[in-house]
């Protein structure tokens, strides 16, 4: 299949989310039905849009049933009654966690300190912040942070560790 090159056009009448679901749509045709779409922060770094821009152009996709999304997930080819999504190994936001978790077991982030901030999951690991504050909830639940309100989350003693 042959790449085409699409370029944005900022000066012409069309918004550019518009523009920007024309490309998804032509570039959807490869792909079957249940396939992941590119995520909004993948859409956003592409393009060099706002998340809200990539947001509008899933948004059309997914009102032309082009698309549908699973929240916490992401967008997937086809209507959600015909297509069964092709699972993903592991959600993101787990994802996100367990890596945390392996950098308080190796010690980067040692008990009663913080962690990094939401703003700084967010641009590392390019997604959501509702993503990073589902891993956050998950890493609190199993205890290997607490959260001080108005200060972040910390690394919680190793008493309250999960046991593996």
């Amino acid at each position: 299949m042959a790449y085409v090159a699409f370029v944005l056009d900022y000066e012409g009448d069309t918004h550019i989310y518009l523009q920007i679901a024309d490309i998804l749509r032509h570039r959807l045709a490869g792909l079957s039905s249940g396939d992941p779409v590119p995520s909004e922060a993948d859409i956003q770094y592409e393009f060099g849009v706002a998340r809200t821009t990539a947001r509008r152009a899933i948004h059309v996709l997914r009102e032309e049933g082009l698309v549908y999304t699973v929240q916490g997930e992401g967008a997937f080819v086809g209507p959600p009654a015909q297509a069964p999504r092709k699972q993903r190994k592991v959600p993101l936001y787990q994802q996100i966690a367990a890596g945390i978790a392996e950098q308080i077991k190796a010690g980067q982030f040692p008990p009663r300190r913080p962690i990094p901030g939401e703003a700084a999951l967010v641009k590392e690991h390019g997604v959501a912040r509702e993503t990073v504050r589902r891993a956050m909830a998950l890493l609190r639940e199993q205890g290997w942070i607490y959260t001080v309100p108005q200060r972040g989350s910390y690394v919680s003693q190793k008493e309250s560790w999960p046991q593996a």
